[in-house]
């Protein structure tokens, strides 16, 4: 275990000005909450704290970070409380502690919607602090080291943890060397036999090929010596979980690899970076395609270096890595490589920010927050965004912009802004018109073309690849679904007030919100429109005083029955329209792509020409049956839901409606092309064709179809039945 001066001196190496008192105090109260308490190794409990906090003297953090991991456990496992480490030591090391406590309790491995609410909290308890989330992930580095002091069943659930959120966390705050053994270790343990056998794979080809590693190393430092470059060269072995990972995705063998070895070059200065790339590319041919500069455009995580391949020593492939020492610094330690921990301080956010990329997208990820996604939606937009390789790619005025692999000008477009996204309509990649969902490559110009009136298509959200653009589809979508509830629900809130002989206005019902429990008019019209609010209770919530009628007069009532075939009519409120009879109470209906949410009777549809009648159904729209349908039976009971309709075609756009028929025919060959050349000589369309075989004479045919009206379905059924093969023809009446 670790001894108090031990600490002490590890932190006075990289801070010489750090406060010695107060690092003793915090081991001696650590050493005196914790007492006799062990772990599931046995041995005493505090060794955790002190290893989480050396641990983050590796990292160079400054002193309240230091403490703060020593104390990390106390609220959680020992009876000291928060007010107790405020007095003793302070409100910002209290701070710290208090986050730490509240993370400890998430489990981030459970159902997915507790595991997205979870992840919220995480990332919320790291909002104020990034410190916070340090200390997190190296007391969650100890705990991977010694996980196989735990039951079998938490040592899997663990390990599963620390791969799907921490290591991921870490790889995007930039801390590499962290990350690699966080992966390394739950791999260990989720997947024992693959990981002892690239491990053997390791060893072996180690043993192999020692010479040559120590032979490229001298050539390399030789040649850039020669150069006057003065040059660390650094060999870098590829990582089991990375080499299982790359053979998984890519279907190689081990064989195959050619960058499990490879080199990185530290020099001075970011000149000599560039030097190297000369030197090397000069000295040996380079591999096409594999050459990428981090340092013109730095990774998100802040990593940067120039990678590139050449044809070395011996003829092999050999990968190298060319940076500056700063840059190794960032490339290990990350976050905690920047200014923020120098010199014992802590700089604040907005200084941070602009220093890191890494914390900016943490803080863009914690704004997500207050968009009101739901958990779910958080979780997937996050670890979307922690698993992705990234492309990099331009505006037209040269703004660069970091995506996804697998990133299209849809992704692109949101990521300049959620306005550019949503009234997209094209796009342009290197000048060239482009589909919209165009795989993106490095490097690629584009530009989005846009229309004000566009409403982004729901089908996008899964053919997208970033988080933000799936959420921003998703709310686009349901704001459009909720605009045609609203549009339905004033259309039938005005015309419940026309009945009434009343008045409309948004003034009056906003006045009556409180009687209706709703915040905002658009909440009642919508509600209305999805059939989870009744017209005349707006009616009446407007004037209290109203008292509806639903009578119907016996003439009317008849002459609706004849229509209808219903047993009872006596609680039909509207008067139905008949063809081509005006209306203005009736709501006028266009078809599927009106701004209405309207659907059409599922067996049988209706098509204009037909005297038609609307069932408000809650949560779906309208559905429109004609007046004939025999399924209007079943909404005898429920007045409310009953809608006067209209047709309201556009003559300039015609559009097809679903029609259904039933055709009894002969059962010989050329009844089928028979039956499909009337409908397609009529001018109308096959959707569907279901056979129903009665008997070795005879074939019953369901046939789906799309005509513009009345009079063309009509013509097709006499057609139908002037031919020699067919029997007999009815039309299906939903």
């Amino acid at each position: 275990m670790m001894r108090q001066y031990e600490l002490v001196e590890r932190v006075r190496k990289y801070n010489p000005a750090a406060d010695e008192e107060l690092l003793n105090r915090a081991y001696v109260y650590a050493m005196r909450a914790h007492g006799a308490q062990k772990r599931a190794s046995g041995d005493p409990y505090l060794t955790h704290p002190l290893e989480v906090a050396g641990i983050l003297t590796d990292l160079r953090l400054d002193d309240a970070t230091i403490v703060a991991a020593v104390l990390h456990d106390t609220i959680e496992d020992t009876g000291s409380t928060r007010e107790e480490i405020d007095q003793a030591f302070g409100p910002e090391i209290g701070r710290l502690v208090d986050g730490l406590t509240k993370i400890k309790k998430l489990d981030l491995v459970s159902k997915r919607a507790e595991q997205a609410e979870n992840f919220r909290k995480l990332l919320l308890a790291i909002a104020d602090d990034v410190r916070v989330l340090l200390v997190k992930l190296a007391d969650r580095l100890h705990n991977m080291r010694t996980l196989q002091h735990v039951p079998a069943e938490k040592r899997a659930r663990v390990a599963e943890e620390t791969l799907d959120i921490y290591a991921p966390l870490a790889g995007r705050m930039g801390m590499q060397r962290l990350r690699d053994e966080l992966e390394d270790l739950a791999f260990r343990h989720l997947r024992p036999d693959a990981h002892a056998t690239i491990d053997s794979r390791l060893k072996t080809l180690r043993e192999r090929n020692g010479h040559l590693i120590r032979t490229i190393e001298k050539e390399l430092s030789d040649a850039l010596s020669a150069r006057g470059i003065q040059a660390k060269v650094v060999g870098r072995e590829k990582q089991p979980y990375s080499i299982w990972r790359k053979m998984e995705r890519k279907s190689l063998a081990f064989e195959q690899l050619s960058d499990i070895f490879g080199f990185r070059l530290i020099v001075g200065t970011l000149d000599d970076c560039y030097r190297v790339l000369g030197v090397v590319h000069t000295k040996w041919p380079m591999v096409p395609g594999r050459f990428k500069d981090y340092i013109s455009i730095p990774k998100q995580n802040d990593y940067r270096s120039i990678h590139t391949t050449i044809v070395g020593p011996g003829r092999q492939r050999v990968e190298l890595q060319v940076c500056t020492a700063e840059m190794n610094d960032i490339a290990r330690f990350g976050i905690a490589a920047h200014a923020l921990y120098k010199d014992g301080r802590v700089t604040d956010p907005e200084t941070l920010a602009h220093e890191s990329s890494a914390y900016k997208w943490l803080q863009q990820t914690l704004a997500h927050l207050a968009e009101g996604d739901s958990p779910e939606e958080f979780l997937e937009h996050t670890k979307l965004e922690l698993f992705h390789d990234q492309v990099f790619c331009f505006t037209p005025k040269g703004r660069l912009i970091a995506l996804p692999r697998g990133a299209t000008p849809v992704d692109f477009a949101y990521a300049v802004h959620t306005d550019v996204g949503n009234t997209a309509v094209g796009a342009k990649i290197n000048g060239s018109i482009a589909p919209l969902l165009s795989e993106l490559q490095n490097g690629d110009e584009v530009e989005i073309i846009r229309a004000d009136s566009q409403v982004p298509p729901p089908a996008w959200e899964s053919l997208v690849v970033t988080g933000k653009a799936r959420a921003a589809i998703r709310r686009a979508t349901r704001g459009a679904v909720r605009a045609q509830y609203a549009g339905l629900g004033r259309q039938i809130v005005i015309r419940a007030f026309e009945r009434a002989g009343k008045q409309y206005a948004d003034e009056s019902l906003r006045a009556a919100l409180p009687r209706l429990a709703r915040a905002s008019v658009d909440d009642v019209l919508a509600a209305v429109g999805r059939g989870e609010m009744f017209s005349g209770d707006v009616v009446k919530a407007v004037y209290p005083e109203f008292r509806e009628e639903r009578k119907i007069a016996r003439h009317q009532e008849k002459a609706e029955a004849g229509w209808f075939g219903m047993k009872s009519l006596s609680s039909l409120r509207f008067k139905v329209p008949g063809n081509g009879e005006a209306a203005d109470h009736a709501i006028p209906i266009r078809g599927l792509r009106g701004d209405l949410p309207v659907r059409f009777a599922p067996n049988g549809g209706a098509v204009p020409g037909d005297r038609i009648v609307g069932i408000l159904t809650p949560g779906e729209g309208i559905t429109i049956y004609p007046i004939q349908s025999p399924a209007l039976t079943a909404f005898d009971d429920q007045p409310e839901r009953w809608l006067d309709v209209r047709w309201d075609l556009d003559g300039a756009r015609r559009e097809l409606f679903p029609a259904q028929l039933v055709v009894t025919a002969i059962n010989e060959p050329g009844t089928l092309g028979t039956v499909a050349s009337v409908i397609g000589e009529q001018g109308a369309n096959i959707d569907k064709l279901t056979f129903v075989e009665h008997s070795p004479d005879f074939r019953e045919l369901v046939i789906d179809l799309e005509v513009f009206d009345l009079k063309q379905l009509n013509a097709i059924i006499s057609s139908l039945k002037s031919k020699n093969v067919v029997n007999k023809v009815e039309r299906v009446n939903g």
